[in-house]
């Protein structure tokens, strides 16, 4: 029996990819719009100047996407719907693909996913620093984290400290009194994840490891100089818009703001009287963030709400549509702006920032984006797979990729160097204690 893997206990971990052989990587990106199952092949890749990060080439052999149902927010409200468009996603890419999964690595946007920085230090007594220290650092840093109603999605060290020393990558064989370290860690509430594993696994599949949105989403969309030198990758989903913080190659911050492309639809709906549908069509072929003067002259047909055939659609300036799809956007942005200045991440984000997911589309949105958040603003699409459709190459699919591009960074974290048995076990159970004791004696 697996102790540390078991569902009952924790958050199911990846393995790190061996760089030395090829790996099929099986994808599921539950969202409030779509449900994608991307299966990839994973080879080894020589180290090159574009994308340097990655060690492996990805090429995408199966994909299948559904329209979302039971979701509602990046929340799941219905589990029957939300299994069998599963079921049905997964179908498709597994046939695609020619080959059947049973395991999945998914992305998490529900439970309310909160970023935190830790510090720990610990003596080294002038000594230099070995792996063992970083180890005890490390778990030093990841006990503070622990909490039985939130589970940790990602541990992160986002930097070293030698007396007092910051911004050290690795201090590893470097001397020293006092070693520290800053965590960034991100974490989501256990019922969400649980509800979450729950649909996978009716479906008859297993979850691999659960990736937060965000993080996917700045994987696939920035490019390493944006990586490096600090930069926040914005995924406007249907229900649901994720920020994510990148700096010197790590992730530093995570947020999620629970409105998203579809509440765009839904205020169209109500203030022009029409069907969810008609109302998502007109804002995709009319809809803009941007005021424009021939908007008062054109004029556009609102198809009407009921069955009966006497029903005329009624006609409205394109004006108006802009200005419903204008007033709910600014109010994304401004909380999306709200949100990185609160954060405390405002310097290192600087000047840029990448917008994507599929409500990112919207005419318009980038120089409003531009406007409202007083940087430069540039659409991400996925970058650095071969072998998707042309369907699949915008900036819907970010999340997805990235769940694809997860594996190559998954040993950045420290879950394995000693906090993770006990993060996901809750500190003191008896397993806890056993994996402790396990650890220790061989």
């Amino acid at each position: 029996m697996n102790l540390f893997g078991s569902a009952n206990f924790g958050l199911p971990r990846l393995k790190p990819l061996s760089s030395k052989r090829s790996h099929v990587v099986s994808v599921l990106d539950i969202g409030s719009t779509k449900v994608v199952c991307m299966i990839g092949r994973l080879t080894p890749r020589a180290e090159s100047q574009i994308l340097p990060g990655r060690t492996h080439n990805i090429e995408v052999i199966g994909i299948g996407h559904q329209k979302s149902r039971g979701v509602k927010n990046g929340v799941i409200a219905d589990l029957d719907a939300v299994e069998s468009v599963v079921r049905l996603a997964v179908d498709a890419a597994e046939r695609m693909a020619g080959l059947t999964i049973d395991s999945l690595i998914v992305n998490v946007s529900a439970g309310r996913l909160q970023s935190d920085v830790y510090t720990a230090t610990i003596d080294l007594g002038g000594q230099e620093v070995e792996a063992n220290d970083l180890k005890k650092v490390l778990a030093a840093a990841g006990h503070q984290s622990l909490r039985t109603d939130r589970a940790i999605l990602h541990s992160l060290p986002t930097g070293f400290s030698l007396d007092g020393e910051r911004g050290i990558r690795d201090p590893l064989a470097m001397f020293g009194d006092v070693l520290g370290v800053d965590m960034h860690v991100l974490t989501a509430e256990r019922p969400a994840l649980k509800n979450l594993e729950l649909c996978v696994n009716r479906a008859h599949l297993s979850v691999e490891g659960m990736v937060a949105t965000p993080y996917a989403s700045g994987l696939a969309a920035l490019v390493d100089d944006e990586v490096e030198l600090g930069c926040a990758a914005i995924d406007m989903g249907g229900g649901m818009t994720t920020i994510s913080v990148f700096a010197e190659g790590r992730l530093v911050h995570a947020d999620a703001v629970g409105l998203g492309g579809h509440h765009v639809t839904t205020d169209l709906a109500r203030g022009l009287s029409t069907r969810i549908e008609d109302a998502e069509r007109l804002k995709v072929v009319h809809g803009s963030a941007l005021p424009n003067s021939a908007d008062e002259r054109d004029i556009i047909s609102v198809p009407p709400i009921g069955e009966d055939d006497r029903d005329q659609p009624t006609h409205v300036p394109r004006a108006l549509v802009s200005r419903i799809v204008r007033a709910r956007i600014e109010e994304t942005l401004e909380l999306i702006r709200d949100r990185i200045q609160r954060s405390g991440f405002s310097p290192i984000v600087g000047k840029r920032i990448v917008l994507t997911g599929g409500a990112s589309q919207l005419t318009g949105l980038p120089e409003a984006a531009r406007r409202i958040l007083a940087r430069n603003v540039r659409i991400g699409r996925p970058l650095g797979v071969s072998g998707l459709p042309a369907a699949a190459k915008g900036p819907a699919f970010s999340t997805a990729v990235g769940l694809m591009i997860y594996p190559q960074v998954a040993d950045l974290e420290t879950h394995a160097a000693g906090s993770g048995m006990l993060s996901t076990l809750g500190g003191n159970s008896r397993f806890a204690r056993m994996g402790q004791w396990l650890k220790e004696s061989f």
